[in-house]
């Protein structure tokens, strides 16, 4: 009888729409939201807890970009598959006990592909193990034979991955990449971009390893006008994200050329819109501070964009309450359709108000879409275009070290700085204080000492790169 009970149990709670260890994070994760940010679209605390990130795993990079975010420290650092692996699993097991599962985590330092492929294959391995939706982060700049040694299992041949993401990063400021160490323009990349996506295509075709693929992008007045042409040129290339990151006054110095404050984010979001060919409606839903993140979700159908969800039309707020009332943080990723349809339909009990919105929000997106008719015609494709603002470090320091002492500044700017730092929606893990560190906080303040650190246990010199 005890089985029987424990059995019953254990399908009772994985039939919940949340896990409940996720339940209890996004409550967590709501509370400690400062005010500002809880607002009836703020994702944080109701749909998600916050993208992750790894830090001081593999710092050192072989591109040299400006700017970069990492101090010239990182360069001092080997790299070293078992200190990745360890390090990562540490970092992933805090963030599953204090974020919960299913959450988007970032395998991101240096240059991820200076790990041999099966030492990049066991990093991703343990951050699945602890829950975690892992994206490898790197300048694209490897061969094929790379991406099929890491999809693939070395004994078998068979793929000891069913999918993989990754986040390439294509700007004219990165310098060194293989058959083009320094760009002149973005339209010079292009061929660079296809090729990264070309690989992921051909591992699909010939393993059946399927893929996510993000277009990241520094932002500096040097190419600031250039991002309307990238996006029209790379729109079909197979990337579903687009991320734009306006340069900060952040890591190496030496690095700062321009005045990275030319232009403002709005400037950068007209030029993102430009590219996209339509209004992107980022007020929609929120990801955190609005002055940090702006999200936009949609669909191409051939040349057409749709917005997911419009901005101005209260009904589409509304059918996105009922979503999430009804859903909350159910992860829609996992491909046991038995279970995903037994959560479904608790969700759906729970809250029935949300077919009656859900379905007149679908008929008013297939009308932006152009009807049945466009959709038979051209397959629809889901973009998201994405802008991260970080912030300087000489703003972030002072107002970090006050967070820490519980004191909140009377100085404009670094009482602005606070209140991003309290609503950041990108952080990472720091096992051996039991915290979370936004990620501005963790370039400006904490990098150069880890990597100082790191450098004396890992010193490049002594590591060689594979």
């Amino acid at each position: 009888m005890t089985s029987i009970g424990t059995r019953l149990r254990e399908l009772e709670v994985a039939t919940r729409p949340e896990h409940p260890d996720l339940s209890a994070a996004l409550a967590a994760r709501w509370a400690q939201l400062p005010a500002h940010v809880k607002q009836p679209n703020q994702m944080l605390g109701r749909r998600m807890t916050g993208c992750e990130g790894t830090h001081g795993v593999f710092p050192r990079c072989d591109l040299a970009c400006t700017p970069c975010y990492h101090g010239k420290e990182a360069q001092r650092v080997g790299t070293d598959g078992d200190h990745t692996e360890r390090e990562v699993d540490r970092q992933m097991a805090l963030l599953r006990e204090l974020r919960g599962p299913g959450q988007h985590a970032q395998l991101i330092g240096g240059e991820v592909t200076l790990l041999g492929p099966d030492d990049h294959a066991r990093a991703l391995q343990a951050m699945i193990r602890h829950g975690r939706k892992p994206m490898s982060m790197t300048h694209g700049d490897f061969d094929y034979a790379y991406l099929e040694a890491l999809a693939l299992d070395p004994q078998t041949g068979t793929p000891r991955f069913a999918h993989l993401a990754f986040a390439g990063h294509f700007d004219s400021l990165m310098l060194g990449r293989r058959g083009i160490k320094r760009a002149r323009s973005e339209a010079e990349l292009h061929p660079y971009r296809a090729r990264f996506c070309e690989m992921f295509e051909r591992l699909e075709r010939e393993h059946g390893v399927t893929h996510y693929l993000a277009h990241n992008m520094t932002i500096t007045p040097r190419n600031v006008d250039e991002i309307a042409d990238v996006l029209r040129a790379t729109r079909d290339m197979g990337f579903r994200m687009f991320s734009f990151q306006p340069a900060a006054y952040i890591g190496n110095e030496a690095r700062w050329k321009d005045d990275f404050r030319a232009f403002s984010t709005d400037d950068v979001w007209r030029r993102i819109e430009q590219g996209a060919g339509a209004r992107l409606h980022f007020n929609a839903e929120q990801v955190g501070d609005v002055r940090c993140n702006r999200t936009a979700h949609g669909i191409y159908v051939g040349d057409r964009y749709a917005t997911l969800l419009d901005e101005d039309d209260p009904r589409d707020a509304c059918a996105l309450e009922d979503f999430i009332v009804a859903f909350g943080g159910m992860d829609f990723d996992d491909r046991r359709r038995r279970l995903q349809a037994a959560r479904a339909a608790r969700a759906v009990a729970r809250h029935p108000a949300v077919l009656r919105s859900g379905s007149a929000w679908a008929v008013r997106l297939l009308r932006r879409l152009g009807g049945v008719r466009a959709i038979r015609r051209d397959r629809p494709r889901a973009i998201t275009y994405v802008m991260h603002a970080f912030m300087d470090a000489r703003d972030v320091k002072p107002a970090w070290e006050l967070l820490q002492r519980g004191e909140l500044s009377d100085e404009p700017k670094i009482r602005e700085t606070q209140e991003r730092l309290q609503g950041c929606s990108y952080a990472m893990a720091h096992p051996e204080t039991g915290t979370i560190v936004p990620a501005c906080a963790q370039h400006s303040v904490l990098d150069p000492l880890e990597n100082l650190r790191l450098a004396e246990l890992l010193p490049a010199h002594e590591i060689a790169a594979p």
